[in-house]
C-alpha cells in the first residue's frame, strides 16, 4: 500500500511542511517499490527529510 503524505507525521516530527510530507512519501514510496522493504523504505525517508529540513 502506498504512503500518502499524511503518513509522514506519523513517522518523523521532522516532516514539518506539506512539501517535506510529500517528499517523504515520494522517497518511501520509490524504495518500497524498489526494495520490497518497509522499514528500510520508511528509514529512507526519514533520512532524507532530516537532510532537507
Amino acid at each position: 500500500m502506498p504512503w500518502t503524505a499524511a503518513d509522514a507525521e506519523r513517522h518523523t516530527h521532522k516532516a514539518d511542511t506539506r512539501a517535506l510530507q510529500e517528499l517523504w512519501a515520494k522517497v518511501a514510496n520509490e524504495c518500497l517499490e524498489r526494495t520490497g522493504d518497509e522499514g528500510r523504505a520508511i528509514h529512507e525517508a526519514n533520512a532524507v527529510v532530516a537532510r532537507n529540513s
